[in-house]
């Protein structure tokens, strides 16, 4: 398939890793952007967007779960202005929300992973995650599966309505409204939280993962174990995981999976995090510093997060079907996204990158693809590997 779009020669092995992705590796369209001191080095896309239809520079898509660092990006503009305490607790924001027994939750333990609320266990009705109010309300009165900052199980689902509350109700507007005003518009970004109807057309939808000879544990789990984590997240989402392709998905705010971009939208919006930008060093220390590590109460295996954002994972020492981690520099932060797109920067080596597909992996990470990607990247600018796939600069 040909592959369009521009690359220096430096970073030649992005647009070969990129062919061979096309060619080799299962990929049906695409897009990546690498960015390095605030010079675009790679932006290319190529494949098909649908059926007959080519993947164009503008053709945009469902970037799942890579949509939770652009909602903790709004949670952490407001901590960097003095509006938002991270280690406040988030009844100060959200009076409501200290209802059986989460009066000591911490907004850090909203962003990390740790409060306690990955899944709801009442039924929750048809459209659910689009109705922002209903979210709110049952997350406000639920119980915690745990005590709020002594583990950490993957927020799937929930995460954009638990800290996209708190963003809403201390930056007086909506959290897609204040994404478009406060990051979006002022950075130039094709990145929407809530897609108007005009550009719905050119949204490449989502073609689900092949069954993999092996599944993860994580999907054992929830189809042998009706009452875990695993099962509550994908059997009780209000029909979401059915219906995200749907117009009406893609208008909604839906902070934790519902973002609708492509490579070069998420490669911009981390471009100025990259380059000591957006947020004072302080803040941005906090965004890349790790909360919490360890097996993950949800997904059941290694994750680590820091105040919002996933940073490197190596779990290519478990069996294959769970070893898709993150591998990135321990200096990196970034959000991957259900089958594998990412976005990501890396202060250090002044790096924004992003890729998107349509072709879903099936793995819980970064797939293949992506990672082949990020490899290229790192090895453009000179870092290697060592201690079992951890970058560093040599």
């Amino acid at each position: 398939m040909t592959v369009q779009g521009t690359s220096d020669p430096r970073f030649s092995l992005v647009r070969e890793e990129f062919e061979r992705n096309l060619a080799e590796r299962g990929e049906v369209g695409a897009s990546v952007c690498v960015i390095v001191d605030g010079e675009v080095v790679a932006d290319l896309w190529g494949g098909e967007a649908a059926p007959g239809a080519p993947w164009r520079e503008d053709t945009i898509g469902h970037v799942w779960s890579c949509t939770k660092g652009a909602t903790a990006l709004c949670a952490h503009l407001l901590a960097d202005r003095g509006e938002l305490d991270l280690d406040a607790p988030v009844v100060r924001y959200w009076p409501e929300y200290g209802a059986a027994g989460k009066g000591g939750t911490l907004i850090r333990h909203l962003l990390a992973h740790q409060a306690g609320l990955p899944v709801l266990r009442e039924p929750l009705p048809p459209g659910a995650f689009l109705d922002w109010k209903l979210m709110a309300e049952r997350l406000a009165v639920a119980e915690p599966f745990w005590e709020p900052g002594t583990r950490h199980g993957y927020h799937a689902l929930t995460f954009g309505f638990l800290v996209g509350e708190v963003v809403r109700r201390v930056g007086g507007r909506s959290l897609g409204t204040f994404f478009r005003e406060e990051v979006a518009e002022p950075l130039g970004l094709e990145f929407w939280l809530g897609l108007p109807e005009e550009h719905e057309s050119r949204v490449a939808p989502t073609i689900p993962a092949d069954l993999p000879p092996e599944p993860p544990s994580f999907y054992v789990k929830a189809f042998s174990d009706p009452e875990s984590l695993p099962a509550l997240l994908l059997g009780n989402n209000g029909g979401f995981m059915l219906a995200s392709d749907s117009r009406e998905a893609h208008a909604g705010e839906f902070g934790s999976v519902g973002a609708i971009t492509n490579a070069r939208g998420l490669a911009r919006m981390y471009r100025p995090l990259s380059l000591g930008g957006l947020v004072s060093a302080g803040q941005r220390s906090i965004m890349g510093r790790v909360e919490s590590a360890g097996t993950d109460a949800v997904l059941g295996v290694p994750t680590r997060w820091s105040a919002g954002f996933m940073v490197s994972t190596d779990n290519r020492h478990l069996p294959p079907a769970d070893s898709e981690g993150a591998l990135m520099s321990e200096t990196a932060f970034g959000h991957a996204g259900m089958g594998g797109s990412v976005g990501f920067c890396d202060p250090e080596a002044r790096l924004a990158f992003g890729y998107t597909m349509n072709k879903q992996g099936s793995g819980l990470g970064i797939n293949p693809r992506g990672q082949a990607l990020t490899d290229a990247a790192y090895r453009a600018l000179g870092y290697d590997q060592a201690n079992g796939g951890i970058w560093y600069r040599p």
